[in-house]
């Protein structure tokens, strides 16, 4: 197999077919060898016969013999070709399949809006699969039938041409009857593989909110759900199936038509003779093979006919993923040979549709420095962190790294460089170890393993994964359903400080933690801080109160900016925050002094 760069892989099926020729002419002559071989020992099946009946039986050995040898090539030949073709599809389905992988990184939110991780999943397996069957049995049934055609009609023709006629007498009416059928197959199947996207859909979703649909009380609920998308998959099936179904029986008619026209006529000819224009036992014999090697792949074209069409119907759902445009791209300019961390923001505006989200915030952050970005709920905070990390479309000129325009600069670069900690924590399903050194080369080393539990001991996580059933081996389950949401949490924090970005970006890592912890994780902070650049996106105070700066996002605008006691002294917002927070601390304390205090010892 070539090895080239996933991005200059082909997608179409007729540039997958060219780019593995090689494989499909060294098949095509095994199978060419195959069916030579195959002609053959039909010539010499005459000979063999005829000898057995003439004089001198003990001549057949010679033929036998031949045949034998014949028998043993077009064995290997036949083994050879489905060598070559079949792992030319295979080849085929895995560059389609790193395609797609590379494709579904590089799309956008607004692609998967429109396509559920369910779908996705259909075509990366159901249909692939299809289109490898199509690159590798379509293509050697197709070849096959070729080649068995012209081996068997040469055999056929100069035996008899007027029994070859009256054999393929009904060939027209196969051929329409293939394509009628092929058309139906191909809808049946595209109506059939949308179906089973769909009931994919219905059936990841449940998987992944099992909890949800349990702590609602929704099963029966989702249980019918999945019965209409299982009964609409099923209606789908069972057509095309019946479709499917048609084309063995009405191909075999076609075939055994054939065969009732051979031993009505060929017997006619075989008592007649070959003195006085007719055949001889040889001659009837050989006939036979012929006919049955070419029947046996007109009948197998209509298996072929099917995988064709279905893999043509797979190849149309892969291609809406192939073809979809991403929204952000690399840039022109080469990836930094040093980033020192310098984050600077400026006029950055941002809108979903219509509505704006950000308008004109601008900040500057140097390295060793941190800056807290506070604000109500829909102000904007999260959007501006995707922002930072080119997860959104970055608008151009709006946020540089040491002076570079982040739409210049590679992707990877960018996020090679930008440490991300999402507010809602994603967890791969294995386990803790590996999904906090999931950014590391090799997390099973020794050297990762270090860091790795130095990494968990910043984000004070480390105590929680020592008491878990296996410690850090636990598997942690689909997205991390085996752990509360501030482990969760803290394990993504955890995986951000692992890498060790030059800018570290953290979104809201404090929401699910208590005060203790809280106050453990922000001396984390504060460390990191002094050796990289620091985004801290939070609604509690005493987070935002530990940075060097803090701005107010308002209505996705900046509405004041300055340190923790120049913003109070100002009022505003975050004034208003400051002291909502302190009198629910204050007002926790007094519920935790009151309930400390032992019945009936309250002074009167």
């Amino acid at each position: 197999m070539q090895k080239t760069a996933t991005s200059e892989l082909p997608t179409t099926l007729g540039a997958q077919f060219r780019r593995h020729v090689p494989a499909y002419i060294f098949g095509a002559l095994a199978l060419g060898a195959f069916q030579l071989s195959m002609n053959r020992i039909d010539w010499l099946s005459k000979a063999a016969v005829d000898a057995i009946f003439s004089s001198s039986p003990k001549t057949a050995y010679g033929p036998a013999s031949l045949m034998l040898v014949l028998a043993i090539v077009a064995f290997v030949a036949r083994v050879t070709s489905r060598w070559f073709i079949f792992n030319a599809g295979r080849d085929a389905e895995y560059e389609l399949r790193k395609v797609m992988l590379d494709r579904l990184h590089r799309l956008g939110t607004a692609f998967y809006r429109t396509m559920s991780a369910g779908e996705i999943m259909s075509r990366a397996t159901n249909d692939l699969v299809q289109v490898r069957l199509l690159l590798g049995f379509g293509v050697l049934n197709v070849i096959n039938v070729v080649f068995a055609f012209s081996s068997a009609l040469q055999v056929m023709v100069h035996i008899s041409g007027k029994l070859t006629l009256a054999c393929l007498v009904n060939l027209p009416i196969l051929i329409f009857v293939s394509r009628t059928i092929g058309k139906s197959l191909y809808s049946r199947t595209r109506a059939n593989q949308e179906t089973l996207g769909k009931m994919s859909e219905v059936l990841q979703a449940n998987l992944a909110g099992v909890r949800v649909v349990r702590s609602f009380a929704l099963d029966e609920h989702e249980l019918r759900r999945f019965e209409t998308a299982n009964r609409a998959y099923l209606d789908a099936s069972l057509a095309f199936a019946r479709v499917r179904g048609s084309m063995g029986p009405t191909m075999g008619a076609a075939g055994a038509v054939s065969l009732l026209i051979f031993f009505w006529y060929g017997g006619t000819l075989l008592l007649k003779g070959p003195e006085i224009g007719g055949l001889s036992k040889g001659d009837f014999f050989a006939f036979w093979l012929a006919l049955g090697r070419m029947t046996w792949p007109m009948l197998a074209l209509g298996f072929a006919l099917s995988i064709i069409q279905r893999g043509r119907a797979g190849y149309a759902r892969l291609k809406q993923i192939f073809d979809a445009e991403p929204e952000i791209v690399d840039g022109h300019l080469p990836a930094p040979s040093e980033v020192k961390g310098d984050l600077e923001v400026a006029g950055l505006s941002f809108q979903y549709g219509k509505r704006t989200v950000l308008d004109d915030v601008t900040f500057t952050v140097h390295p060793g420095r941190s800056l807290a970005i506070v604000g109500r709920t829909g102000s904007g905070k999260s959007t501006l962190a995707m922002l930072l990390a080119r997860l959104l479309p970055t608008p151009r000129g709006a946020v540089k790294i040491d002076g570079f325009d982040v739409c210049d600069l590679p992707l990877t670069s960018v996020r090679g460089v930008i440490g991300y900690a999402q507010q809602d924590a994603f967890l791969f399903s294995t386990t803790v170890h590996r999904n906090i050194g999931f950014t590391l080369e090799d997390p099973d080393c020794d050297a990762s393993g270090e860091l790795i539990r130095n990494a968990a001991r910043e984000a004070s996580v480390y105590e929680e994964a020592m008491t878990l059933p296996e410690q850090f081996d636990t598997v942690v389950g689909e997205r991390g359903v085996q752990l509360s949401g501030g482990q969760k949490q803290r394990i993504a924090l955890a995986r951000a400080l692992s890498w060790g970005p030059k800018i570290l970006v953290l979104d809201d890592p404090l929401s699910a933690v208590d005060a203790k912890t809280e106050g453990e994780i922000l001396g984390a902070i504060e460390r990191q801080a002094a050796s990289r650049t620091v985004v801290l996106i939070t609604h509690r105070i005493a987070a935002a109160r530990r940075c060097d700066e803090i701005i107010v996002l308002d209505n996705g605008k900046v509405t004041a900016r300055g340190t923790h006691d120049e913003l109070v002294k100002q009022g505003g917002l975050y004034a208003a925050f400051a002291e909502e927070q302190q009198m629910a601390r204050e007002l926790d304390e007094i519920d935790a002094a009151e309930g400390a205090l032992p019945a009936g010892g309250a002074a009167e």
